[in-house]
């Protein structure tokens, strides 16, 4: 009995001796299987999302001020430019799939071959760049203070209206400032290393400059936050606790906590998926290589993975849509 007839009997066994379902085998069924469970866990995600998202509309961030970075473009405000082309790239990856199944399906080793290879730099450019998103989203530009109750309050040139970095005004005040030690007890800000600058630094600043206002969290009826007066920038400063810089899942400079968590936790799900699709393709594709599936007679694993990557390309398209631009 050759290969392929062993392969056939062995799928007949599987079904247990009746008609394949959807004409389909068994491994392509359990990864809709699959896909269809992964769409429901994410789709609570998103909801989640949502209902959070409604219930703090007035002081949930503005996803134009927070993604305006572009790699080697220090300091040029390019609102979503960035995560539109890791999008266009995860897309096109996509069409690069679909080539290789179809390559597949005509048992063309070497377009199958090339347009796997297509698919895994795609997916690697997309994973790459989502690390650098949060590696900007954590480290943070311009940094803000947080009130007792939770309040972020940036800083905003008066004449401009545009963010103004607390390095860019503070003014350094003498003061020990030792690194955080469990055995000291809590000071007024946990972690393990102090922020750049004391809120004393920057409120002496802040005072300093006649220019500066504060931009606070609350969004108005016209979607923008609301820039407070140069009388109300310095009540409000007043009641700044702690110095912020950057975001983790405990504070965020960009406003609203709940804004961090859910991007830590939605994209990096998402990556994660993304990661392991490329780690995936890349055994299909020395499989590929080696002729296995030229011996099998079919390429059907590729159509496998295929539904798999396509699947998250897809999902991305909604995270895309609800997260950064609704």
């Amino acid at each position: 009995m050759d290969l392929t007839a062993a392969e056939n009997t062995e799928e007949t066994n599987v079904w247990g001796g009746g008609e394949r379902p959807l004409k389909s085998s068994y491994g392509k069924l359990m990864m809709w299987f699959f896909i269809v469970s992964d769409a429901l866990t994410f789709s609570g995600f998103l909801v989640s999302y949502g209902f959070s998202r409604f219930k703090n509309m007035d002081s949930w961030p503005i996803a134009d001020e927070v993604f305006n970075h572009f790699p080697f473009l220090h300091g040029v405000d390019a609102p979503m430019y960035y995560v539109a082309l890791m999008t266009f790239v995860l897309i096109f990856s996509s069409v690069t799939m679909v080539l290789a199944v179809d390559a597949g399906h005509h048992m063309q080793k070497a377009k199958v071959t090339f347009y796997m290879l297509l698919t895994i730099i795609g997916g690697a450019i997309f994973v790459g760049s989502q690390a650098w998103e949060w590696k900007n989203f954590i480290k943070g530009e311009y940094g803000a203070l947080e009130t007792k109750g939770g309040q972020i309050l940036q800083f905003v040139d008066a004449s401009t209206g545009k963010r103004i970095a607390i390095a860019d005004f503070a003014v350094e005040v003498p003061s020990e400032r030792d690194v955080h030690q469990a055995s000291n007890g809590i000071w007024y800000d946990a972690g393990s290393s102090p922020p750049s600058f004391s809120i004393q630094e920057v409120v002496k600043g802040f005072e300093a400059n006649n220019n500066l206002v504060i931009k606070s969290e609350k969004v108005d009826v016209t979607g923008h936050k609301v820039i407070l007066s140069r009388d109300d920038s310095l009540d409000q400063i007043d009641a700044a606790v702690a110095v912020v810089e950057g975001a983790n899942l405990v504070h965020n400079e960009y406003g609203n906590r709940l804004f961090a968590d859910f991007f830590f936790f939605i994209t990096g799900f998402h990556g994660f998926h993304v990661l392991s699709g490329v780690i995936i393709n890349i055994i299909i594709f020395f499989n590929v290589i080696v002729g296995t599936y030229e011996r099998r007679g079919h390429y059907e694993m590729v159509e496998k993975v295929g539904l798999y990557w396509h699947f998250v390309d897809l999902v991305w398209v909604f995270v895309f849509t609800f997260f950064y631009l609704v």
